[in-house]
């Protein structure tokens, strides 16, 4: 079924890519009536260019994470610095507080995951497209937040805490916070 999904998805964006980057410059270059003016074709396919230029340097944006593993959520072993959602860590007693640890992110999907995200909305179930772009967001934002842990030379963070809030179209911010502290022994 995934794989069917994809398909379809891949198969919409194609579509969209040669009616965008075939159809319309066609139109321009073949089309005489109306008589397109030099100056508005060459606006075209300055606009056209552009977007290609966009797209291309985000494909090998992601090629290239995908190729590192992108990210990866970090144990509390690995990382050095304990997460608790509540006031104390128990067992310990907090020797100093160093203030507050945030990371925030926003993300999004590519637009064939969206519209098959769109068509599970009307037939219903579960959004796995979206539930996956925060799960990524969410790891991020963690890594982020116990990076400025680390900086403040925090052995835990206490009072956890996460946010989201839209920010355009399907993408989503999240803020991952809580409060960096010394433990004692």
């Amino acid at each position: 079924m995934r794989l069917l999904r994809q398909v379809g998805s891949l198969a919409f964006a194609l579509g969209i890519f040669i009616v965008v980057f075939v159809g319309i410059p066609w139109i321009v270059i073949v089309s005489k009536v109306p008589v397109i003016p030099w100056w508005l074709r060459a606006t075209i396919f300055s606009l056209l260019g552009g977007v290609l230029l966009v797209l291309l340097t985000l494909a090998v944006e992601q090629l290239r994470r995908k190729m590192s593993g992108g990210q990866s959520q970090p144990t509390d072993a690995d990382r050095g610095v304990m997460l608790l959602n509540s006031d104390k860590v128990p067992g310990k007693e907090a020797t100093e507080i160093l203030g507050l640890a945030h990371g925030h992110t926003v993300f999004s999907i590519w637009l064939g995951n969206d519209l098959s995200a769109l068509i599970r909305l009307i037939l219903g179930g579960e959004l796995t497209e979206y539930t996956e772009m925060m799960g990524k967001a969410r790891e991020t934002a963690t890594a982020r937040m116990i990076g400025k842990a680390t900086e403040l030379g925090a052995d835990a963070i206490i009072n956890v805490r996460y946010m989201t809030t839209h920010v355009v179209g399907t993408a989503s911010e999240i803020f991952a916070y809580g409060t960096a502290i010394k433990l004692g022994g």
